[in-house]
């Protein structure tokens, strides 16, 4: 009889299989896990790399942009200080131009200024730029319009400086000569308007105890002399008081000299002399009139001739000679 062995645990149970295990599954996935995730990181850092080299070549890129945007804005500004800085006297002429300058240079200024500014901005400030530099050609177009006709201008004035300065000479000349003539012409009036005396006489007075009076030629019987003239007509000399001087010189040749009347003068001609006596004349313009007027000496009267000069504006108008004679045995 053959023997069986039974289970003698659970003998009713059919064999089972061994149990699974799922860790290397796990740890598996986990792996594969790990190795996504580095590669993303290392991915994602490749990435904020280029991120980061491309920005910092546009930053790079905008730096370089601005700095050549800089310096064609100081070319500008040294292209604009060229233009205006030698011509400070056409600035008022250019005033409205200046202000449009102005405001384009603080608007590319700003943007310039600003080390945030996008390449938008800069983009913007090139093309104010360009502006800048049209208006600055403008003006120097402008400048040298105003050069050319500012030098017509000079060439103009010295022409005028020059004429003037001859008018100047010419009038100066003018006025010489006018002076020259006016006082040429007072002159000749000065001397036309000189009177000239006529028909001089000369008449010894005697003078009786009753008073009547009587001519003579006897030296020792004369107590006057007479004078007496014509000023002829004048149509030169004005109106009005003339004065007249008298010299009467001595059959001694000395002039006669009578107290407080007598004194000196001066003549054109003859320089300062003595007078006898001044005698003052209402002339009226143009009319012929006679003077009359006694002279007595102060003692007795020479024998000889008494010459007598009248002077009028210091020239010499007339003269007469009076001879007074010796008295005989009874005279």
């Amino acid at each position: 009889m053959s023997y069986t062995p039974q289970n003698s645990g659970n003998p009713t149970s059919p064999t089972t299989s061994p149990k699974r295990d799922d860790r290397k599954l796990i740890y598996g996935i986990l792996i594969v896990a790990l190795l996504g995730t580095w590669a993303y990181i290392i991915y994602d850092k490749n990435k904020t790399k280029e991120s980061i080299s491309q920005l910092q070549m546009e930053y790079t890129n905008v730096d370089s942009a601005r700095n050549v945007i800089e310096q064609e804005y100081n070319d500008a500004l040294a292209r604009l200080d060229t233009a205006t800085g030698n011509n400070t006297e056409l600035q008022g002429s250019l005033s409205e131009r200046q202000s449009e300058i102005n405001n384009l240079k603080k608007q590319i200024s700003s943007i310039t200024s600003n080390k945030n500014a996008t390449a938008s901005e800069l983009s913007q400030a090139r093309k104010l730029i360009g502006q800048l530099n049209g208006k600055i050609g403008e003006m120097v177009a402008e400048i040298d319009r105003l050069k050319g006709e500012n030098q017509v201008l000079s060439s103009t004035n010295q022409d005028l400086n020059t004429q003037k300065t001859q008018l100047t000479t010419e009038k100066q000349q003018l006025a010489e000569n006018l002076t020259t003539t006016e006082a040429a012409k007072r002159q000749v009036e000065d001397v036309a308007s000189t009177l000239h005396a006529s028909n001089m006489n000369i008449t010894p007075i005697d003078i009786k105890n009753s008073g009547k009076e009587k001519q003579t030629t006897t030296a020792k019987r004369v107590d006057m002399l007479r004078i007496s003239f014509n000023l002829d007509e004048n149509r030169v000399s004005t109106s009005g008081t003339k004065e007249l001087f008298v010299s009467v010189i001595a059959p001694n040749g000395q002039p006669v000299v009578i107290g407080s009347n007598s004194g000196t003068f001066d003549t054109r001609e003859e320089g300062n002399k003595p007078y006898t006596s001044k005698v003052l004349v209402q002339y009226e313009q143009g009319k012929k009139m006679n003077v009359s007027f006694d002279w007595k000496q102060d003692g007795k009267y020479q024998t000889g001739e008494y010459k007598i000069y009248v002077y009028h504006n210091g020239y010499k108008i007339g003269e007469g000679v009076k001879n007074l004679k010796k008295g005989g045995l009874f005279g």
